[in-house]
């Protein structure tokens, strides 16, 4: 691995190398004191080979993955350093070092490709990427163990689940047939049946140019998006009853625009404080006279620029599945065919792969039991904040007063002495005039020079 993903390296890695080299170094010195000056009495250097990829045989194959958002800076690999690693960036090298993808080659080398990008702080549980790999020559028969070799090399945070072999034309994201999010959140202080009724006004093919971030690089004029599912369900049914429940928005869509789901989220928490009524999704998704259709008693306000309004936090959301027809995968635990004599080789590795996860998922129990411990601990001294608003709306008191409480996710809200309405709210630049603004400025001409550069790289390779 170069030194330039060094970034990309989980601390056990980082801890393992810096050993690695204080143990080539110390042994260095040794030898210059038993040095006697004699040329022919040094050891001969190892030679090392190069793995030449271009000698190996090649195969498409899909990968099914799952990982902890708030470990990494999203999943897309990034061009500049970030912050945290990146899980495109971290899985790249875990291929790269297991000898299934050429590193000089890039991504474009090994046709990479991901069924649906996640921001930072957002986990996947079933995220896809498609991809050649490389077939080295111990490799029998092609039948590699996709997800114990890869595992092997992977931090714990990210967990290979699967693999399937795919047809050369097969895409991660173009053959999606649609992806399930799921979006995690307490009941405490939310009127469920509310937060339902407006999540059923999602269903069907709606424009959500409202209801999400406009990227004016991108240059996008289309917004319709059809919802296939909008369930708000209790994550423990046995547990519905009580008053601070988890519940979970299982939103089911062909596909979503950038921050959809945070943005839609940050709605339906709003109608549930009682901050906004149902009937504002429907008013969000009417841009433009007749598009969307009153329901009984309802009044509908034509809605065709975005109102200013934060979307929901990132940690609870997950992108739980990709969805993908049985004629497209094939999915497989390990190198052998579903219903080989071998199949069950890996046996041992799949449970390995799920008593880590429980693991896990067992302590971050324990946290949740220390958290709520200390919780106990202070009620014994200081009162609980809420309180309701001259509005009837429950708040909260915060420097001696009664404030209003918007909610956003993950525990996280910010606090108002008034609230505007959503509809009243200063609105965003319509869509066309921000994507001109945005042609007739920096980010155009950075684009454009991105490009040129581009295209001279190319005509020097080739």
């Amino acid at each position: 691995m170069s030194s330039s993903s060094y970034e990309n390296w989980s601390r056990e890695e980082l801890i393992a190398h810096i050993k690695g080299l204080e143990g080539r170094t110390n042994a260095a010195g040794e030898r210059d004191k038993t040095d006697t000056g004699n040329p022919l009495s040094a050891s001969p250097a190892p030679q090392t080979s190069q793995f030449d990829f271009a000698s190996h045989p090649r195969r498409k194959i899909a990968l099914k993955f799952c990982y902890s958002g708030w470990e990494y800076n999203g999943l897309a690999y990034q061009l500049k350093p970030t912050p945290l690693p990146t899980v495109e960036g971290v899985i790249f090298d875990a291929l790269t070092r297991a000898k299934l993808i050429d590193p000089a080659a890039g991504y474009d080398g090994c046709g990479w490709e991901k069924c649906g990008r996640t921001d930072r702080g957002v986990s996947a549980a079933g995220q896809v990427i498609s991809l050649w790999a490389g077939i080295p020559s111990a490799a029998a028969e092609y039948k590699l163990d996709y997800v114990a070799i890869l595992n092997r090399i992977l931090p714990h945070t990210i967990r290979i689940l699967a693999w399937s072999p795919v047809s050369t034309t097969f895409s991660a994201r173009f053959a999606c047939k649609c992806r399930h999010y799921k979006y995690f959140f307490s009941s405490e202080h939310l009127d469920i049946p509310k937060m339902r009724d407006a999540a059923s006004r999602l269903l069907g093919l709606h424009d959500f140019r409202n209801l999400c971030k406009l990227d004016t690089a991108k240059q996008i004029t289309v917004f319709d998006r059809k919802i296939l599912r909008a369930d708000i369900d209790p994550v423990d049914p046995s547990t519905s009853t009580n008053s601070s429940s988890m519940y979970v928005l299982n939103l089911v869509g062909t596909a979503f625009l950038y921050h959809q789901v945070r943005h839609i989220m940050a709605i339906l928490l709003l109608v549930g404080r009682g901050l906004e009524q149902p009937s504002v999704v429907t008013s969000l998704l009417n841009t433009q006279e007749g598009a969307e259709q009153s329901r009984p008693g309802e009044s509908l306000a034509v809605v065709d620029s975005k109102p200013e309004y934060q979307m929901a936090d990132a940690l609870p959301l997950m992108l739980w599945d990709c969805i993908y027809s049985d004629e497209d995968v094939d999915w497989r635990i390990d190198g052998h065919e579903p219903d080989s004599d071998q199949s069950n080789s890996s046996t041992e590795d799949g449970r390995g792969i799920y008593h880590l996860l429980h693991s896990i998922q067992s302590r971050s129990a324990v946290y949740l039991a220390l958290n709520q411990h200390f919780l106990d601990a202070a009620s014994l001294f200081f009162p609980k904040p809420w309180a309701t608003t001259k509005e009837g709306i429950m708040g909260i008191r915060y420097g001696g007063r009664v404030m209003i409480e918007a909610p956003l996710g993950a525990g996280t809200s910010r606090k108002l002495q008034h609230y505007v309405p959503l509809l009243k709210r200063k609105r965003l630049d319509p869509v066309d005039v921000a994507n001109e603004r945005w042609r007739n400025g920096k980010g155009f001409r950075r684009d454009q020079r991105k490009m040129v550069a581009t295209i001279e790289d190319d005509s020097v390779i080739g």
